[in-house]
């Protein structure tokens, strides 16, 4: 019997849709009960979130194509300023429902030139006897745009006098969009992250035709058993998925198993999934060179990855700034002058070691340090004479933002800004080389 069921769309359009979005037919169904009848009006608003990869854009796109409804689909990181979304909202209207592209420009600086615009776009289209759905993935960027977009989209139907559903997907919840001065709240609906046997089910659909579906599923339950407590992601385990699968079939292949022998199937494979385990989500190395490593049965390391040789491209002064802010980090205050100065006079050693500098400052961390002391350092170990432009202090901004450099304490600090080296000596070593 089938789980999705509506009198206002045939029934093989929705068997079809029901077998194109597994372990999500609930909530399918949940969106056709408030969507109801094309030329009904529907909620002016809906939300949708949930964590990454739980299926809210993948089923969104596949309910709006499969039952064919008239949408506009627009992904906020791409569109990232209010001209951009509007505008590219409208041209995708000139090709609704027709699905033919358009070159036509369209400007629109205001959102009073988008609702006049809107309203011609939807007469010249004949939307008015049906819904039209225009879908913001990724909203959460919605919040950096002009203070009155977000609410505009919560409430267009009732700005333009359409028959409208603003469908908003997010992985934030919606308390945290809500603004101070309140708004048209939407109908919110959660998408729960899949679960084991949800992950099982969808990740099976995807066997080879050469091989069984019950071998590739205990493949997969040999994967999930791996992989489910330190990745939940759909995307990642489908790539893990078809990335080990071949070495899973090497006894197979060689015929000193068949597809039932599980225990020799696990022990071959058990190694390849633990190096696996170390390159999620990294993507150190590409597809190619991971199937060449496991042919070889060479190590991970032995291949260049970041991890592997610790390494970044960096601009000429920020591998200075971040070697002098690792001797800032490591090196005591009172051996600056020993260590950077040509004529620093005699330093009696009674006085330079005590008890507590016996430990190495490795083992205990990387200790807090001024601007002041980082700069000094960096004008004794470059040769050139670097001035204390703006260029030297925004690549210690960057360095922060990469998280090379910590920034500890308050920013209001009278004393400036102090920082901690964040990276390990080896890193150090591989870019002072």
């Amino acid at each position: 019997m089938p789980n999705l069921e509506h009198p206002a769309y045939p029934a093989a359009d929705l068997l079809h849709l029901e077998g194109l979005v597994p372990c999500r037919e609930s909530q399918v169904s949940m969106l056709l009960s408030i969507f109801g009848e094309r030329q009904q009006f529907s909620f002016p608003s809906i939300f949708i979130y949930g964590h990454t990869s739980s299926g809210k854009t993948y089923v969104m796109k596949t309910l709006l194509t499969t039952l064919q409804l008239p949408h506009v689909f627009v992904n906020c990181v791409e569109y990232f300023t209010s001209r951009l979304l509007l505008e590219e909202i409208l041209i995708q209207l000139q090709s609704c429902p027709s699905g033919t592209e358009q070159s036509s420009p369209v400007h629109c600086d205001t959102l009073n030139d988008f609702v006049r615009l809107f309203k011609q776009a939807v007469a010249s289209q004949e939307l008015q006897d049906q819904t039209l759905y225009i879908v913001l993935d990724r909203a959460e960027q919605l919040r950096e745009m002009e203070a009155n977009i977000l609410p505009a989209f919560l409430r267009l139907q009732e700005l333009t006098d359409r028959n409208v559903t603003v469908i908003l997907l997010s992985e934030i919840v919606w308390e945290l969009f809500r603004p101070n001065t309140g708004c048209f709240e939407p109908f919110t609906m959660y998408f729960p992250d899949y679960s084991i046997g949800h992950l099982q089910k969808i990740l099976s659909q995807n066997h080879p035709p050469e091989y069984s579906a019950d071998f590739y599923a205990a493949y997969i339950n040999i994967l999930l058993g791996v992989f489910y407590m330190v990745c939940r992601d759909l995307k990642e385990l489908r790539h893990l998925a078809a990335l080990n699968f071949a070495k899973y079939c090497e006894p197979v292949v060689r015929g000193e198993a068949n597809e039932r022998d599980t225990r020799k199937l696990w022990k071959n494979i058990e190694p390849h999934l633990k190096k696996a385990m170390k390159t999620v989500y990294l993507r150190e190395i590409s597809s190619s060179q991971w199937e060449r490593l496991q042919h070889d049965g060479e190590e991970p390391g032995q291949l260049k990855g970041l991890s592997a040789h610790t390494h970044v491209e960096l601009p000429y002064y920020s591998k200075f700034l971040l070697i002098a802010a690792y001797l800032a980090s490591y090196n005591p205050v009172r051996t600056d002058k020993r260590f950077f100065l040509k004529h620093h006079g005699k330093i009696r050693k009674t006085n330079f070691m005590k008890k507590h500098e016996k430990t190495s400052n490795h083992l205990l961390g990387p200790k807090p340090f001024a601007l002041d002391r980082l700069l000094a350092i960096l004008y004794s170990i470059v040769d050139d004479r670097v001035a204390p432009t703006a260029n030297i202090f925004s690549q210690i901004t960057s360095l922060v933002t990469l998280q090379l450099l910590s920034v500890v304490g308050q920013n209001d600090q009278l004393d400036g800004p102090r920082y901690k080296c964040t990276v390990s000596l080896d890193f150090i070593r591989a870019i002072a080389r």
